[in-house]
């Protein structure tokens, strides 16, 4: 059995659903269920017996031990987090409280019931803690991407409450022997991707019929990663990762944001035109760039390619196709996530 913190959240679920789908060892499933957790991401799982899902608060160090103590996992992935650069602009403190103080009392009881372990189960456990490229900082047009030896340079609350939840982890390895795995991926699209990020909004806004906001210039670059190759990176360095050390996951796809927009569009075009036959360019809206933002991240994926044998297999190309093809074929989701208080929260974040 495993245990996964943040399980009802985009790259969580992602990750529960690939691994029931796959065998069948059991996943204990914990999430606080704030804004972007989201329980029908799990439907397919509603009467698996394989999954048992438990509503909690990454926070509570008591709850965690009961359930440590209770499931006993042989592993905990954890994908707990507030992950939004924007929402950490306007509210910083919820990325302190959940990032930082929710990470350390986790570590806190996930210390406590390994240290109680003996033999093989205390030898082959793992705590693998999932975290972004936005700890490195920016890197300028002609840089190289980021290896795992870059330094840390984070330039937004969230980046920052990421950064020293990695700091965490790594000093709970060197200092107290607990065998850690950290994984740092670049920008994830998929399915169940709450519609306030890059390609999901563009998505949404389209088929709706609102302008499609892009940050200043629009040529912000990010590297992007299908969430279920992610899921897959995670899994092999969850079987074969050397512990205390760092992988980064990447999927090879650098490209501005604006043109990530337009190819949004395009396959739009080509599989839900509009009816009035205009392209879904035309509702391209340029709005002012929100404080601090990082210009380019790249990640360097060579390193578990080389040690584990980890690739992507989504090209861009296969990835957003299935991407958009979800969305256009889960309007009910869509429509479920999108409160009155999402809407709100656009309106006041994509201001011309």
């Amino acid at each position: 059995m495993i245990l996964v913190t943040g399980g009802a959240g985009f790259i969580g679920a992602n990750f529960v659903l690939d691994w029931l789908a796959l065998g069948d060892e059991p996943v204990v499933n914990i999430d606080k269920l704030t804004y972007a957790g989201n329980l029908e991401n799990l439907a397919s799982l509603q009467d698996d017996p394989r999954h048992l899902f438990v509503q909690a608060d990454i926070g509570d160090r008591e709850h965690l031990g009961i359930l440590l103590e209770q499931h006993r996992p042989r592993a905990v992935v954890n994908f707990a987090a507030e992950s939004h650069v924007d929402r950490s602009i306007h509210g910083p403190e919820a990325f302190i409280q959940t990032n930082i103080v929710g990470t350390f009392r986790l570590l806190e009881a996930v210390r406590a019931y390994w240290g109680a372990l003996s033999g093989p189960e205390k030898a082959d456990f793992r705590f693998l803690h999932v975290s972004t490229d936005e700890v490195y900082g920016s890197l300028a047009p002609l840089d190289p991407a980021f290896t795992e030896l870059h330094r840390y340079e984070p330039n937004s609350p969230y980046s920052a409450s990421k950064a020293a939840s990695d700091h965490l982890v790594r000093a709970y390895h060197h200092t107290y022997g607990l065998p850690v795995l950290t994984t740092n991926c670049s920008n994830n699209y998929g399915p169940f991707h709450f519609p306030e990020k890059l390609i999901p909004l563009m998505i949404v806004n389209a088929l709706a019929g609102k302008p499609l906001p892009v940050y200043g210039d629009g040529m912000q670059v990010r590297d992007w990663l299908y969430v279920k190759d992610h899921c897959s990176a995670i899994r092999r360095v969850l079987e074969a990762g050397t512990l205390g050390e760092v992988y980064n996951v990447g999927g090879w796809n650098e490209m501005p944001n604006i043109d990530i927009v337009r190819r949004v569009c395009g396959l739009l075009d080509e599989l839900r035109p509009r009816a009035d036959g205009r392209a879904y360019e035309s509702q391209i809206t340029y709005v002012a760039d929100r404080p601090g933002h990082d210009r380019r991240y790249a990640i360097d994926a060579r390193k578990l390619e080389r040690e584990l044998g980890w690739k992507p297999s989504e090209t861009f190309d296969s990835g957003i196709r299935k991407t958009v093809r979800w969305y256009l074929d889960n309007p009910d989701w869509v429509a479920h996530v999108q409160s009155g208080a999402y809407r709100d929260w656009v309106k006041v974040q994509y201001r011309a």
